[in-house]
């Protein structure tokens, strides 16, 4: 039997982003998110304003998707409550936010530059997408966030992770994700680490990680 619902949270299962962009100052930022899909060579962004990645997006024009793998999931969780922006909202401040320029640093991976984007990649992510943003415009109904129309302009895949024999195919069987699902951290099909988003958040139910 259904029950109708209003569900708090629709963040079903999404692959976890590593945003690369540029500060203001040129200094390198690195922003974990979840809300993005793709269609061919298009991705598109779902990204809340007060975040320094939307500023760096809108003055920029370009940034780098860096994919995690399931096996980076403590790389990421030191990100989770990390924000390069000096004005953190009272609501963020209780969930426990706080204030880190030095992302790569905090997350302890290695900045690279772009290619064709001034936007940095992070060295360890065995997928990182080269982008350059479309398009930005709000939500519908929902005025504090932007969706982000970016296009992939260059993809650097770890060569473990490609089809053998081929140079344009991942292997789907090689490529393990790190997935958020409801503010948690899945891999493998089966859920990993603890996560400090979950907790900021307040999600119920969470559960010791599986060994």
């Amino acid at each position: 039997m259904h029950k109708v619902t209003d569900l708090k949270v629709l963040y079903f299962g999404t692959p976890v982003v590593l945003i690369g962009s540029r500060n203001e100052d040129g200094g390198a930022n690195l922003m974990p998110m979840s809300s993005a899909w793709w269609l061919g060579q298009t991705c598109v962004l779902g990204l809340g304003n007060s975040s320094q990645t939307a500023a760096n997006l809108r003055r920029e024009g370009e940034c780098v998707l860096n994919l995690p793998c399931s096996a980076q999931v403590d790389v990421v969780d030191r990100l989770a409550l990390l924000t390069a922006n000096p004005r953190i909202a009272e609501y963020r401040r209780a969930q426990g936010y706080r204030y880190e320029r030095d992302k790569f640093g905090a997350a302890g991976l290695t900045e690279l530059p772009g290619e064709l984007v001034r936007a940095p990649r992070a060295a360890e992510c065995p997928v990182q997408l080269e982008c350059r943003v479309e398009e930005a415009r709000p939500l519908a109904g929902n005025e504090g966030c932007t969706a982000f129309e970016v296009t992939v302009v260059r993809a650097h895949v770890d060569e473990r992770l490609l089809v053998p024999g081929t140079d344009h195919y991942v292997d789907p069987v090689g490529w393990d994700p790190l997935i958020m699902k409801f503010c948690e951290f899945f891999g493998g099909g089966r859920r990993l680490t603890p996560s400090r988003l979950a907790e900021g958040w307040q999600m119920p139910g969470r559960l010791p990680a599986a060994v």
